[in-house]
């Protein structure tokens, strides 16, 4: 099999959406999975204010990371969906992808050393400029796989790669004298390498492709122009929850951010589900852009479908999965997790209207709406960080709801016409 014979036929109803949302929803809840025990570990292993720069740093590689794709991913959606050779596609998108993570992670370091005038090891720069660019490409794949109709085969790099990173936090733990900052993102770094090296066998497997490395300025052109408005959109939605703890961390304490890190960590692991399921609704929508409004419907049905399961065990196991941290994780934060989990109500309105931005080429809408919810979003829970993790989980999901309301309104408009803006 090539990749010039590949060709998704899978059906735009409930059942493709809910198939491939699912298989990628797995996937994200064994990475925040092992994520939350790799933050139980690094809690033994580190202080309290090293647990809060880890979770900052670490924040700020997930910002890089969001910067770094570039749109690649949604290049893909889209030139697979429409029936375009993918193999160039790929090769340029993942080449970009590349060069640009590693170049905004080196301007990350670049600034960060320069505000907190603090000394910066070698074996520091080199993790980190690693974690961001695995990183990037990890959330690449995730989007190819979705474009071939292969959603499912998500957990498989997810969970090798979430295995990976424990166990190398497991072995920090047992050489306690190893423990700092450093290595706690050196064993993030490794999961994300294993993640890729497993993607890259999937794709060769599942379309017989083998990366190799072009930059073809009419190909670059193309993916760009695609895949920087539809970034775009996606930095107006991720952005502002990894920029709280950074910001939190340098306006008011490490400490603070340690205690809203891990609350915030367990809810995204339920507000994966409308992420998940609005990607599988704009590759769907790409393909059949006539069945959108039904497209849409499902979608938010099975966000909160998927999303409400993951919240009703989370409301019930909040303070033992925090106590797994620490006494003071549960006792600081336990509260403001419950709150952020109702928040999976508004997000997957904002999710789906995303999407449907997305599929029916509404970017510079989708780009309008999501700066102004998220500077709102962002300077708001800032703003009453001092007063603890429960005002800003308050803020957060208020300032979530504003614009789901806004979202509907939107939604209801544009499905009933079928108007586009280019």
């Amino acid at each position: 099999m090539t990749l010039g014979t590949i060709r998704w036929h899978a059906a735009p109803g409930s059942r493709s959406l809910a198939g491939g949302s699912l298989g990628l929803l797995i996937g994200k809840i064994l990475q925040m999975g092992c994520g939350f025990f790799f933050w139980v570990i690094a809690a033994r292993v580190v202080t309290v204010t090293e647990l809060g720069i880890a979770a900052a740093t670490l924040s700020a590689v997930m910002l890089c990371t969001q910067l770094g794709q570039l749109g690649s991913g949604s290049a893909a959606i889209v030139a697979i969906g429409r029936d375009e050779e993918p193999a160039p596609v790929l090769d340029t998108a993942l080449t970009l992808l590349a060069a640009a993570s590693l170049l905004i992670g080196s301007g990350y370091l670049v600034i960060a050393a320069v505000a907190t005038d603090s000394p910066t090891t070698l074996v520091f720069v080199a993790a980190f400029l690693a974690a961001t660019l695995f990183g990037t490409a990890v959330i690449c794949l995730d989007q190819v796989g979705v474009a071939f109709g292969r959603g499912g085969s998500a957990p498989v790099r997810y969970g090798a790669g979430g295995l990976a990173a424990l166990l190398a936090i497991a072995g920090v733990w047992w050489l306690r004298e190893a423990a700092s900052v450093v290595t706690v993102v050196a064993c993030w770094s490794l999961g994300g390498a294993v993640a890729v090296l497993v993607g890259a066998g999937q794709l060769r497997r599942i379309a017989g492709y083998r990366y190799r490395p072009a930059m073809h300025l009419a190909r670059c052109r193309g993916v760009l122009g695609i895949g920087l408005p539809n970034q775009l959109l996606t930095l107006t939605e991720r952005a502002p929850a990894l920029l709280v703890p950074v910001l939190v961390a340098h306006t008011v304490s490490p400490e603070a951010t340690a205690y809203w890190y891990p609350a915030w960590m367990m809810a995204w692991i339920v507000y994966t589900a409308p992420v998940q399921v609005g990607l599988v609704q704009f590759a769907a929508g790409v393909r059949h852009p006539d069945r959108l409004a039904q497209l849409t419907r499902v979608a938010v049905g099975w966000s909160l479908a998927l999303g409400g399961v993951m919240a009703a065990g989370l409301l019930v196991l909040a303070d033992p999965l925090l106590r797994l941290m620490g006494p003071s994780y549960a006792e600081t934060s336990v509260t403001a997790l419950r709150l952020l989990t109702i928040g999976l109500v508004p997000y997957a309105v904002l999710q789906a209207y995303n999407a449907v931005c997305r599929a029916r080429g509404m970017l510079a809408e989708g780009i309008g709406v999501g700066l102004v919810l998220g500077t709102l979003l962002c300077t708001a829970t800032v703003a009453v960080a001092p007063r603890g993790a429960t005002s800003m989980a308050v803020t957060w999901v208020v300032g979530l709801t504003v614009g789901a309301g806004w979202a509907i309104l939107r939604l209801v408009r544009v499905l009933r016409s079928g108007a586009t803006d280019g």
